[in-house]
C-alpha cells in the first residue's frame, strides 16, 4: 500500500494495481495581516552594534542593546523614549555613527592578554571585569558587569598557564555549552599568555576609552548607504517595519531619500523640520524640494518640551517619537487628528509650562500648513485642552490619499498581499487556481470588514475581488498571467464636522417620530 505525496505521481498513468494513499496538505486560503506597529528608529547612541537592525520592546530592551538615553541631537534612545509614552511596544533600533567609535578595552595587569567591550561606545568605559577563585577546586570564575545589566558569570573554568587563558576565551568569546552563551559585553583576545592566573579586577577604558561617534553625525549619516551592507535608514530594509523615523533628521535634502525609501519598503515615515522654523519658510522649502508623497509625514519644525527623567532635564525634542508611537499604537484605519499624545509639556511656540504662555496656531497658520502637506502638533485639539496632531495628514497634495489612514491602510493592505499571495505562484492556471485566489483575498478582507477595519456608511460590501476568465483571457494565461483585480473603499475621517443650530423664539420644529421603544421626553 504506498503512501505518497500529493503531486509526487502522475495519477493518470498507474500500472501496478494497488492502494495508493495519497496525502493532500490543507488548503491555505486564509491571509494573516502583517503587523502594523514596528516602528524603526534610527539614531545614535553609547552602546550595539553600527548598522544593524536590533529588535527592541521597551525602554529596558533599548538599554540592554544600546544604553541609556542620551541628551543630545540624532539620539534613538530619545525617540524611543517618547514612542514608548503613547504605548508603542515593538521597535527596530538601527545605530549609526561618524566612523570615529572606539571600543573600550583594558590589559590584564601582568599578562599580554586584553579585553575589549563587544561594541563601541562610551558605555564600555563602566565595564568592569573580576577574576576569583572559582565554585570548584583548581577553577576560576570571571564576573563582567554593566550598571543596569544582569551580571555575566563565567565560572569553573581550568587549566594550567596558556590552556586556561584559552579556555577563559572560548568561554567569554564562544559561550561554555549549555551553561552560559557568549559574553554580551566583553571578547578577550589570548594574545598567546601564558602566565599563572591571579585574582584580577579591572574596568575597560583604562587602555583605550570608548566612544560614541556620534559628534560628527549628520542627517546623512542616518539616511545612509543602500547596497550589499546596507547602514542608517537602508538597513531597515525587510525588517516589516510598519513606521520609520530617522531622529531629528531636519535636513530637507534628505527627504526626497526618504520618501522614496517609504514607497519602496511601503512603510510611513515621520520626518521633521528644523526647530524653530517658521510657517512660511516651512512651506517654501517643502514646495522648492518636491516633496509630494503619501508615504511620509512632515511634522513642522515646532519642536517639544519633555521631561527627560533618564537626564532630568526638561529638553527641546522632536516631534517624531510622539507621533510615530502614537500611530504604531493605532489601527491602520485610524488617524492622529485629535489623539492625545502624553508627555509633552510644551513646545517652541507655546513656550514651557513656566512661562506662562498659552499661545496656539490660528485657523489660517493651520489651513496654511495643511494645504502644504505640513502637520504639527499643537494644544488645544478638537476635543479639549491637550496635545496632539492637529491635522492628521501625510506630505501628498492629493486629498484623497492625502491622510494617516490611507497611507496605513494601503500599506497594510499591500504588504498583506505581497507576504501571503506568492503561494499561488508556479500553480497551474484553471478555474480552481481563480477561485481560491478570489476566495483567499476575500477571506482577508471580510476578516478587516468584520474588525472594522473596513466599512461603509450604507452597509454595503466596501470590497470586491474579480479573478476569472472575465479579466484572465487566453490571451494572457497562456502567456502566463493571471490577474486578480481588487477595490476596497475606505472609510473616511470625520474632519469638519458641522452642526446646523437654529434657535429662536419664532423657530418651528418639525414634529420627529421616535424609534419603536424609545422612551418620550
Amino acid at each position: 500500500m504506498p503512501i505518497i505525496q500529493a503531486g509526487a505521481i502522475n495519477n493518470t498513468a498507474l500500472i501496478v494495481p494497488d492502494l495508493y494513499v495519497e496525502i493532500v496538505p490543507p488548503q491555505n486560503l486564509i491571509l494573516n495581516g502583517v503587523p502594523t506597529n514596528i516602528l524603526g528608529v534610527v539614531g545614535t547612541s553609547t552602546w550595539g552594534p553600527v548598522g544593524t537592525p536590533v529588535i527592541a520592546g521597551s525602554m529596558s530592551d533599548y538599554y540592554m542593546n544600546f544604553g541609556p538615553v542620551m541628551a543630545r541631537k540624532f539620539d534613538a534612545g530619545t525617540q524611543v523614549a517618547t514612542a514608548v509614552q503613547q504605548g508603542a511596544q515593538s521597535f527596530r533600533c538601527v545605530r549609526v555613527s561618524d566612523g570615529t567609535d572606539t571600543f573600550a578595552s583594558a590589559n590584564i595587569p601582568g599578562t599580554g592578554l586584553g579585553i575589549t567591550a563587544l561594541y563601541t561606545g562610551s558605555l564600555g568605559n563602566q565595564i568592569t571585569v573580576t577574576l576569583q577563585p572559582g565554585s570548584s577546586a583548581s577553577s576560576w570564575m570571571l564576573t563582567a558587569r554593566l550598571p543596569g545589566i544582569q551580571p555575566e558569570v563565567f565560572d569553573n573554568i581550568s587549566g594550567v598557564a596558556g590552556a586556561f587563558w584559552l579556555s577563559l576565551a572560548s568561554a567569554v568569546n564562544a559561550g561554555a555549552g549549555v551553561q552560559r552563551s557568549a559574553s554580551r559585553l566583553i571578547t578577550i583576545r589570548p594574545n598567546g599568555n601564558t602566565s599563572t592566573p591571579t585574582n584580577f579586577s579591572l574596568t575597560l577604558g583604562s587602555a583605550t576609552v570608548g566612544s560614541d561617534g556620534a559628534a560628527g553625525v549628520a542627517p546623512g549619516q542616518l539616511v545612509g548607504q543602500d547596497g550589499t551592507s546596507r547602514t542608517g535608514m537602508y538597513a531597515l530594509r525587510g525588517q516589516g517595519c510598519g513606521l520609520v523615523l530617522l531622529a531629528d533628521a531636519d535636513d530637507p535634502q534628505t527627504w526626497t531619500d526618504q520618501a522614496e525609501f517609504s514607497l519602496d519598503e511601503g512603510v510611513y515615515l515621520i520626518l521633521t523640520g528644523p526647530k524653530g522654523d517658521s510657517i512660511s519658510n516651512a512651506i517654501t522649502v517643502k514646495q522648492s524640494i518636491g516633496l509630494d508623497c503619501y508615504g511620509t509625514k512632515l511634522m513642522f519644525g515646532d519642536w517639544l518640551w519633555w521631561a527627560d527623567q533618564a537626564n532630568g532635564l526638561i529638553r527641546l525634542v522632536s516631534p517624531q517619537g510622539f507621533v510615530a508611537g502614537r500611530l504604531a499604537n493605532l489601527s491602520p484605519e485610524q488617524s492622529s487628528l485629535n489623539k492625545q499624545l502624553y508627555g509633552v509639556i510644551g513646545s517652541q511656540s507655546s513656550g514651557q509650562p513656566q512661562s506662562g504662555e498659552t499661545l496656539s496656531y490660528s485657523s489660517a497658520d493651520l489651513a496654511s500648513l495643511f494645504s502644504a502637506g505640513i502637520d504639527v502638533v499643537s494644544n488645544p485639539q478638537p476635543a479639549g485642552s491637550f496635545w496632539g496632531v492637529r491635522g492628521g495628514k501625510n506630505s501628498s497634495s492629493v486629498v484623497t490619499r492625502n491622510g494617516d489612514n490611507y497611507t496605513r491602510l494601503t500599506n497594510y493592505i499591500a504588504e498583506t498581499l505581497s507576504a501571503g499571495m506568492g503561494q499561488y505562484v508556479g500553480q497551474v492556471i484553471t478555474a480552481t487556481l481563480f477561485q481560491n485566489v478570489r476566495a483567499t483575498i476575500l477571506s482577508f478582507l471580510q476578516n478587516m470588514f468584520g474588525q472594522r477595519l473596513l466599512g461603509s456608511t450604507d452597509g454595503t460590501l466596501p470590497y470586491s475581488v474579480i479573478c476569472d476568465s472575465s479579466n484572465n483571457p487566453l490571451s494572457m494565461t497562456g502567456l502566463g498571467y493571471v490577474q486578480a483585480n481588487v477595490q476596497i473603499q475606505y472609510q473616511s475621517i470625520n474632519e469638519k464636522f458641522i452642526i446646523s443650530l437654529e434657535g429662536g423664539q419664532t423657530v418651528q420644529v418639525a414634529v420627529q417620530t421616535l424609534p419603536a421603544g424609545q422612551p418620550s421626553q
